[in-house]
């Protein structure tokens, strides 16, 4: 077969491929729009957008218990360790005690009272981590600030400081 010799054009076989060709391109892009709003619509990278999705999962998570006083399930969920009672020894530098001072609904250190119900607001990167401002019982403006770590998956509470602007 010779360069002269070349198949004939096959209109069909070239229809079908650009078909293929955009349909997957609009596929990826409906996707990567879907994992943006999924993510809270963060104006960050894409590749930060998982740690504003499981950071406010997390946060999410960790409000819901302690509005249900499951206090012992939100402390596994701050410490990223739902077996931390097989070895409370490890966590020696913010013990359950300690937890449940400062989360506890007749707390005094509770600047909140009984948490009965939160509304994740905003979600932004600060140094190496995610802070996400909540909203504790209705409240609009002095949002609760907690700080997501992206690679040990634990919360602790915002930078003396810190918080995120939620406006005027």
């Amino acid at each position: 077969m010779t360069l002269l010799d070349a198949p004939k054009f096959d209109a069909a076989r070239d229809h079908r491929r650009q078909v293929v060709l955009y349909s997957t391109a609009g596929l990826l892009f409906v996707l990567f729009v879907a994992w943006w709003l999924v993510a809270g619509r963060p104006v960050d990278w894409p590749w930060n957008w998982n740690n504003y999705l499981f950071g406010r999962s997390t946060v999410n998570n960790f409000l819901t218990d302690v509005e249900k006083n499951d206090l012992a399930a939100a402390y596994g969920i701050w410490i990223h360790d739902k077996n931390w009672q097989q070895h409370p020894d490890q966590n020696h530098t913010y013990p359950f005690a300690r937890f449940q001072e400062d989360w506890s609904s007749t707390s005094p250190d509770n600047e909140y009272g009984a948490i009965k119900s939160h509304q994740i607001v905003l979600a932004g990167r600060y140094g190496n981590g995610l802070l996400v401002a909540a909203l504790i019982n209705g409240r609009k403006s002095k949002a609760l600030n907690l700080d997501y770590d992206p690679r040990s998956h634990t919360l602790d509470f915002s930078p003396p400081g810190v918080e995120l602007y939620l406006g005027p």
